[in-house]
């Protein structure tokens, strides 16, 4: 019997037990996916216990991506790089190995003809939380030149820049104040890796002005990291515009299916968990 879960705050959002649960079904494997709201000063007892009531592994999401690697044993690259990790396993021993799949479900999104444009090019950010190191890992190791970092608090922001920096001499890495977004000219490609804009969060709202979104490059691309609801405000903007769109939908379901071959070993599916993931977002 596998025991999985999501711990985050708030989780009303998630789709995360919808999209695996339905998949444990399709398999016909016997287990189960829950919902764990968990704040930070929960986080200890939560984790105690994750691995003393023998679940398999867990997801991490807003806001204990980098906080949740003070409990890790070991990790993989990616989330040695990020510093931060999305999913963990718990090992027969009780350690605690993390993995980032948010790199791979961010990198999987991306049609290859805009993977092609990237390289080389400069991309803009928006938010410097876990998503934004998973976004940025992914788009430096497509081959991108340049990302600029939009942040509410640049002092908060500035360890994680300087630790992209010695990761990834090759690439410049600015950080700026978000108020002070006008022109995005130079840019191929704008994430918004905030939460602005999710259910339960700020629904309804866009990260950035319309007038600022407008100075993007006719041939760009805008890409929402939130899947919840599925047309953000920010992506109806970027359409209305005429600006190719990427939905967080895809990222989510690939770092998904990514972290239950991670626990289980067994073959994901992808297509079934975007389709629950649909109907759930329909109904």
């Amino acid at each position: 019997m596998y025991k999985f879960a999501v711990i985050g705050h708030p989780l009303t959002q998630s789709l995360s037990a919808v999209m695996h649960n339905a998949l444990l079904k399709d398999l016909g494997m016997q287990g189960e996916y829950e919902l764990l709201d968990t704040e930070s000063e929960d986080l200890v007892d939560r984790v105690k216990y994750l691995k003393s009531r023998d679940y398999t592994g867990f997801n991490v999401t807003i806001p204990h991506k980098v906080p949740i690697t003070l409990f890790l044993d070991d990790c993989d690259k990616f989330a040695d790089m990020a510093g931060c990790a999305n999913t963990v396993k718990i090992m027969k021993d009780k350690t605690l190995y993390g993995y980032n799949t948010d790199i791979y479900g961010f990198q999987k999104a991306i049609p290859e003809e805009v993977c092609e444009i990237l390289k080389g090019n400069k991309v803009t950010l928006l938010g410097t939380g876990g998503a934004a190191r998973a976004a940025a890992i992914a788009l430096c190791d497509i081959g991108v030149k340049k990302i600029d970092f939009y942040a509410r608090n640049i002092i908060n922001a500035q360890q994680m820049v300087n630790f992209l920096r010695a990761r990834f001499p090759q690439v410049v890495f600015e950080l700026k104040q978000m108020q002070s977004l006008r022109d995005l000219s130079d840019s191929v490609l704008l994430v918004n890796c905030t939460p602005v804009g999710m259910r339960g969060k700020a629904m309804g709202v866009s990260p950035i002005d319309e007038v600022v979104l407008k100075t993007l490059p006719k041939d760009a691309s805008v890409y929402d990291i939130v899947y919840n609801p599925l047309k953000t405000e920010f992506l109806k903007m970027a359409k209305n515009n005429s600006y190719n769109t990427i939905s967080g939908l895809d990222m989510f379901v690939h770092q998904g299916a990514k972290a239950f071959e991670i626990w289980t070993g067994v073959k994901a599916k992808p297509d079934v968990m975007k389709m629950a993931v649909l109907e759930a977002l329909a109904e």
